[in-house]
């Protein structure tokens, strides 16, 4: 008898599918604006988008600009009580709204300025609600903070994998060892420093990552782009995001033209910086007026993506995986669990095995045999993406419409009602049991929310720059 309870938990826990996470996709894809329901669309087929966390703890100790922080958001102290009521009450929101599974940034300001353990904690609690969290930093902080975050007192392992998404540009003033970057290449020593913390790390403690590269783009780093690519891509980050700066959050931070750096020149320089043509149509994430993505891989120092849009064999293989993979959850499975749902799911469609031996086979001859042998048959899996947020003076009356059910006839704020609707990255608001996009956060709710923040949290002790600037060369600690 326990030999048949347990293979009939196995067999439960190895079904492909999730009706939770199978039914939160339906529900996404009819929610879709009908222009945005293409070929490539990730949503709804196979995810419901990424979600963000707010108000937990909005002060930052750089100074950046632009900056999506509203004036109010160092005026609030960070506490982890209260990082891990809201949290609590986020995350049990979005799991109610979007399903079971979804990656989730812990962000809303600094956060390295959380204990490690309050990190830590946090991190847990996103876990337990089904969220594949990622923390967001400026990275400006010791292999020592790192180590705690990662390990219990009792010095075993509290996680197996941490995500990050690490912000570096030369427009965030205040970092340790160099106040104000004069060029975007004086921050690769930093940007080394940090990935080789999370190397030490699985070196010495077991401890897999995954590093994602932020950076604002502005008409004064925009030609810099393609350097930052050509010379980072190698340092161990897996996902290279850049977003166009918009006129969001504290106007007195509002320094340049911002709108000078547009998408398709931005698009261009991160061409430019991995030396080929990126295809955002393949896959899309929301509209693509907000959002562009090219995923693919290096061998040595040449880019190559992982299906080619140009290739209907390479379609092929896409809309088959929709198909058969859409509705497998991916996010937060166990490598063996994700393994054994896959196989099923080949057992029960065996001609996906010949699909994904033939995609190996092509895609191995497009980067060439040779290459692969004398790379070793090394491969690193890197994404590009950028994100286009939009600016504080159409969101605002454009969702102010859309809340009372209204259709904006104005051209510039019905494109804006058309990419909210279509948004790839959403934050939960318990207090009403609403999900709203990132850009009506920011726009909209952020200085009401951090107001009050203000009065709930004050600042009891101010830590200033001065306090900071021990000039810490950019070296492993």
């Amino acid at each position: 008898m326990r030999l048949i309870a347990a293979l009939r938990a196995l067999e439960r826990a190895t079904r492909p599918y999730d009706p939770g996470f199978a039914a939160a996709m339906e529900r996404r894809w009819a929610e879709l604006p009908e222009a945005v329901r293409t070929p490539g669309q990730v949503l709804g087929r196979h995810g419901v988008g990424c979600e963000g966390t707010h108000g937990v703890f909005p002060k930052c100790n750089l100074k950046c600009t632009p900056c999506y922080h509203s004036r109010d958001a160092n005026q609030v102290r960070v506490d982890g009580p209260h990082t891990h009521e809201q949290l609590t009450a986020q995350m049990g929101l979005l799991r109610e709204l979007r399903g079971p599974r979804a990656h989730t940034q812990l962000i809303g300001g600094e956060v390295s300025l959380l204990t490690p353990d309050d990190h830590a904690t946090a991190l847990a609690i996103m876990r337990d609600h089904g969220r594949e969290p990622m923390s967001f930093t400026h990275g400006d902080f010791d292999y020592h903070y790192l180590a705690r975050l990662a390990l219990g007192p009792d010095g075993t392992r509290r996680f197996g994998r941490l995500s990050f998404a690490a912000h570096f540009d030369k427009f965030m003033y205040g970092r340790r060892g160099i106040e104000r970057p004069p060029s975007e290449r004086s921050l690769n020593p930093y940007r080394a420093r940090f990935a080789a913390m999370f190397r030490r790390l699985r070196r010495e403690h077991g401890v897999r990552f995954f590093l994602a590269h932020n950076m604002t783009v502005t008409p004064g780093n925009l030609d810099e782009v393609a350097g930052v690519i050509r010379d980072c891509h190698a340092m161990g980050y897996g996902m290279f995001s850049f977003q166009p700066a918009a006129f969001l959050g504290d106007e007195r931070r509002w320094k340049e033209r911002y709108r000078e750096a547009t998408p398709d020149a931005v698009w261009a320089e991160i061409e430019r910086g991995t030396g080929t043509r990126l295809d955002y149509h393949v896959f899309e994430n929301g509209d693509v007026r907000c959002n562009r993505t090219a995923y693919g891989f290096y061998v040595g120092r040449r880019w190559y993506p992982f299906l080619d849009g140009d290739d209907p064999r390479d379609l092929a293989v896409r809309d088959a995986f929709f198909r058969w993979f859409g509705k497998v959850t991916f996010t937060g499975t166990p490598p063996a669990l994700l393994a054994a749902r896959v196989l099923r799911v080949v057992a029960r469609h065996p001609s996906t095995a010949v699909t994904a031996l033939r995609w190996l086979a092509r895609t191995a001859r497009r980067v060439g045999w040779m290459r692969l042998a004398r790379h070793r048959m090394r491969v690193r899996p890197v994404s590009f993406v950028m994100h286009q947020f939009m600016d504080a003076d159409v969101v605002a009356p454009a969702w102010e419409l859309m809340q009372r059910g209204e259709q904006a006839t104005e051209p510039r704020l019905r494109e804006t009602q058309e990419r909210l609707a279509a948004c790839h990255y959403a934050m939960a608001h318990p207090e009403d049991g609403t999900v709203v996009p990132a850009c009506v956060q920011h726009a909209v709710l952020d200085p009401a929310e951090n107001a009050q923040l203000r009065t709930l949290l004050p600042i009891v002790e101010v830590r200033t720059t001065a306090d900071r600037s021990s000039a810490t060369p950019p070296k492993e600690k």
